[in-house]
């Protein structure tokens, strides 16, 4: 195919192989943590971060990672001020994100709305050498913190006591969870958008889950349905004009309502069969 061809669409191509592999892993964890909403309230404070940079001409994307930093060490710090009701911390970082973002938009009124648009919106086919590489080294500390953490993560997320009564790190490992969480969503929100960043991490893993119950399995389903997803909707995206982030995310919705309703299906089909026996 032509596409294939073009720098951009294999700086795409190659992105979105990165991304299905870091998305699941993080995903996964987010939604056994309760955190789904986690990755919506960090984009939504990139968004201050990026406000903030184009105030005072510095790099956005740099601003944004400090930015993201101090609100996931924020965001745990308030998870255990309100140990039993943690979503409290996701609801008041998301509406100060916001809040603060809009008031820097409105102080810098000569052009931030527009650098704004490309980061809320996002473009995977625009995205450049620099992204991608900084895509690999993401992908290489994502995976391999998974490969080292994975036991101590594995507890800490359905044991929190357990995990601290075995002499884990609990706050340390929870904080540097979330930092990655926000370095992720800072790196590739300019390629597929504030807007759908959080489901694309989200969704992959929410439909491995309803397709296998073992941990690992659920990571390794996670990661071939995000490719699929990453690819299916790039190539759809470039054969019909469509916004690159907002197809991949309809393809990932597609493929949990066909999966959901198959299951359904072969679940009422065993039940007729053990019916008859």
């Amino acid at each position: 195919m032509e596409m294939f061809f073009y720098g951009f669409m294999q700086r795409a191509f190659q992105a979105s192989f990165l991304i299905a592999f870091i998305a699941p892993i993080l995903g996964l964890f987010l939604i056994l943590r309760r955190q789904s909403l986690m990755a919506d309230t960090l984009s939504h404070i990139s968004l201050a971060g990026i406000a903030l940079g184009l105030l005072l001409n510095v790099n956005p994307t740099f601003m944004t990672l400090v930015v993201v930093v101090i609100a996931a060490v924020s965001i745990d710090y308030l998870r255990m001020l309100y140990k039993s009701y943690s979503e409290i911390s996701i609801a008041i970082l998301m509406s100060a994100g916001m809040a603060i973002a809009l008031v820097l938009m409105s102080l810098n009124e000569g052009g931030t709305n527009t650098s704004i648009q490309q980061y809320l919106f996002g473009s995977i086919v625009t995205i450049n050498v620099a992204q991608v590489r900084l895509l690999l080294f993401l992908f290489t500390l994502v995976v391999g913190l998974f490969l080292v953490f994975r036991k101590p993560m594995y507890v800490l997320t359905f044991d929190e006591d357990t995990a601290y009564t075995a002499g884990l790190p609990v706050k340390f490992i929870s904080i540097i969870f979330n930092v990655i969480t926000g370095i992720t969503i800072a790196v590739i929100m300019p390629i597929v958008g504030a807007l759908l960043v959080s489901a694309i991490i989200i969704l992959p893993a929410a439909i491995a889950m309803r397709l296998s119950k073992s941990f690992n399995l659920v990571i390794l389903v996670g990661i071939f349905i995000g490719q699929i997803g990453m690819f299916t909707g790039l190539i759809a995206s470039y054969q019909f004009g469509t916004p690159p982030g907002a197809t991949i995310t309809l393809v990932f919705i597609a493929i949990f309502i066909i999966t959901t309703i198959l299951k359904k299906m072969i679940s009422h089909l065993r039940y007729k069969k053990a019916k008859h026996v």
